[in-house]
């Protein structure tokens, strides 16, 4: 019989677990703490059921299904360790490896050679580990494996919209988290909800000017992976990105611990955009600032002084 297996006990992966209504297995670093209290130190307050199996050491076989919650410069790494390969493996990350640019269907392919899927879109953990109504994309080239992925994760609270297009899926995930930087950068520095706006509608064009270059269906950057995940990231004190971006722009040490996908992926998507010979100067001042390499009133000037053009 197959399992569900959630690889990465952190807040998405464990309220993913959560959010399924059927017997799941949960895996992850230093599992000794969740195992004896049942309760996850980024979901406190939330008690982790019976149905749930807490494990360090999974035993995942070949009619498993694998959802894969590892930050995104560690999924290739973790899935090396793994020692098997499942029936099918989601991607339930958001980000561009920095050292070879791939998305983690790529990751997948090269390291396990499974079938995959992405799982992304509009979603805090903090929502979905409390039951409240969350709609996500479920991006998988073969449709009959997504209808059947479809099934198994969808639940009274949890709603996946099926797609084949997991390239635009995963790069309209990935790409948000840049432009969500540069939202909380301009909020931090009290630059005013209409600046905001501006990098919301003109880091969407960058993320369609990419996608499109690879592969990427436009009507999935319109949706919940694109669009609705851009809106959720850009506009909420909860997302990392958003957060690690205000304490920059309000001239604060951002908080430790705490995974920023954006900041890599700024980095990966910068070295795309130059070897398809794009430009993208929102994620070119993303990856400045991250990178040390700019000031917050360089990449202001930057950005400013650009020459007028069309939209």
């Amino acid at each position: 019989m197959s399992k569900i297996i959630v690889a990465g006990a952190g807040a998405f992966g464990t309220a993913l677990a959560l959010a399924l209504e059927r017997p799941v297995t949960l895996t992850g670093r230093n599992m000794d703490e969740i195992i004896a209290t049942r309760r996850s130190p980024r979901l406190p307050d939330v008690l982790l059921p019976e149905r749930m199996t807490l494990t360090a050491t999974p035993d995942v076989g070949p009619e498993d299904i694998l959802l894969v919650a590892i930050p995104m410069q560690g999924m290739d790494s973790y899935l090396a360790g793994l020692g098997a390969v499942p029936h099918a493996a989601i991607a339930c990350c958001k980000g561009i490896e920095l050292k070879t640019t791939r998305g983690p269907s790529a990751v997948i392919r090269d390291r396990l050679g499974c079938a995959s899927a992405v799982l992304t879109g509009p979603s805090f953990a903090s929502d979905i580990s409390q039951g409240k109504p969350t709609a996500l994309t479920l991006a998988c080239e073969d449709l009959a494996l997504g209808g059947e992925l479809q099934a198994l994760l969808s639940s009274d609270t949890l709603r996946p919209y099926l797609s084949d297009d997991p390239v635009g899926a995963e790069l309209g995930g990935a790409l948000k988290n840049v432009v969500a930087i540069a939202c909380g950068i301009c909020m931090g520095a009290r630059l005013g909800e209409s600046a905001r706006a501006a990098l919301m509608t003109r880091g969407m064009a960058e993320t369609h000017r990419l996608a499109l270059k690879l592969g990427a269906k436009p009507e999935t950057l319109y949706g919940l992976a694109g669009f609705g995940d851009l809106a959720l990231t850009c506009t909420s004190a909860q997302s990392r990105n958003y957060a690690f971006g205000f304490a920059l722009g309000a001239g604060e040490t951002p908080a430790e611990g705490k995974t920023v996908e954006g900041r890599a992926t700024a980095l990966a998507t910068l070295d795309l955009a130059r070897a398809h010979g794009l430009d993208m100067p929102i994620t070119q001042v993303v990856a400045g600032i991250v990178g040390g390499k700019l000031t917050l009133a360089q990449a202001l000037d930057a950005l400013l002084s650009r020459p007028l053009t069309t939209e």
